[in-house]
């Protein structure tokens, strides 16, 4: 049988997910990445499936096998909007799918829509924070936002990482997605000694960095561990660096491999997010999969924090964040709450068990 014949061919259209195919790579990607990257290799192993990635351009060859998936190559970050635009447009007609999925908002979730309704494609489109769902986006970016709009609502389908962002998108966006859960890899818990206090993001401003720096500033006492590396365009990162440096007890690492990171993790007592959004925050996976109890500043999607046991939220108040800090070190009570929070990750983020879900979207599609 000729290869593709038969199968349901699904394109991913993923411009920074490239350094997770090929490790040698320094350059930043994100928790958007990660779990398309998860997902679509996963995609892969079922034959009755032919996966592409379209990614951008990183110097390697214009088409790659890696992982069961074939990798194609696209745009350059430093060219402008129409050729980028015109890169992706062939790169899409090369994968030939019969579904195409994006994730996190941008120009190239329009650009999608267009290439699928024009191609006799599906669209789908899944959201990356819920800043695209309660409208920030949209009002934010004038004629992009309304863009972006339409594509969505030009979507076969639409998928969201939680239920609190599908209620919200359906209210100021008219569509309501459907809830399918990140997916990671599991696999036995790595019994290392639990001796920090870990921060794991991109220094992106809605990360809150900062805000991580001086806690570990007022607890001298405990080990901080922060693998921050800079987000595009940060131009405050040089500053972050230079407070953390002055910090005796924060370790400070610019980036740690992506198949290296679940060690730290690992290694970890406790995990803080101080991000003001997020979808689903892939770390907060990472952290219960490992054992690691939560500490969250303000972000706890469907309250599944508090509903598992897995740590505590702080409803944005900088106060309650060192006072859940003492409570979970106080007499070990992250270790009990770390075993809660595996629990919820192999219950709820197994992706083995979710992209059993996708596939049964993706036949229903096509």
């Amino acid at each position: 049988m000729t290869e593709g014949i038969g199968k349901i061919k699904v394109c991913f259209v993923v411009p920074k997910v490239y350094p997770l195919f090929d490790r040698s790579l320094k350059s930043v990607f994100g928790g958007a990445e990660v779990d398309v990257y998860l997902l679509g290799t996963e995609l892969a192993k079922d034959d009755k499936f032919k996966v592409s990635f379209v990614t951008a351009d990183y110097g390697q060859q214009s088409t790659e096998q890696i992982e069961g998936v074939e990798i194609i190559k696209s745009l350059t970050f430093k060219e402008n909007r129409l050729c980028g635009a015109s890169k992706i447009w062939r790169a899409m007609k090369s994968a030939d799918a019969d579904v195409y999925i994006l994730k996190t908002a941008s120009p190239g979730v329009p650009l999608a829509a267009m290439f699928c309704k024009l191609n006799g494609k599906k669209f789908v489109y899944r959201t990356a924070s819920s800043t695209e769902c309660d409208g920030t986006y949209v009002k934010g970016h004038g004629l992009s936002g309304r863009a972006f709009l339409w594509g969505l609502r030009s979507a076969a389908l639409v998928l969201s990482q939680n239920a609190e962002d599908s209620e919200a998108l359906e209210s100021t966006a008219g569509v309501r997605p459907k809830v399918v859960a990140n997916g990671h890899r599991f696999g036995e818990v790595v019994g290392l000694q639990k001796e920090s206090v870990l921060w794991v993001g991109r220094s992106a401003e809605v990360k809150r960095p900062r805000l991580f720096v001086e806690l570990a500033e007022k607890n001298p006492d405990q080990k901080f561990v922060m693998v921050c590396p800079r987000a595009t365009d940060d131009d405050k990162y040089d500053s972050l660096l230079y407070y953390a440096k002055g910090v005796s007890n924060l370790g400070f690492h610019k980036r740690v491999d992506f198949s290296e990171i679940d060690e730290f993790f690992a290694r970890a007592k406790v995990f803080v997010n101080t991000s003001t959004s997020e979808g689903f925050a892939n770390t907060f996976i990472q952290a219960c999969k490992n054992s690691t109890a939560i500490l969250s500043l303000a972000v706890d999607p469907d309250s599944f924090i508090e509903k598992n046991a897995c740590g505590l939220c702080c409803k944005d108040d900088m106060g309650k964040l060192q006072q859940g800090l003492d409570f979970l070190l106080e007499s070990d009570r992250f270790v009990e709450i770390g075993q809660s929070g595996r629990q919820y990750a192999e219950n709820n983020h197994d992706v083995s068990k979710i992209v059993e879900e996708y596939k049964m979207l993706f036949r229903e599609l096509v």
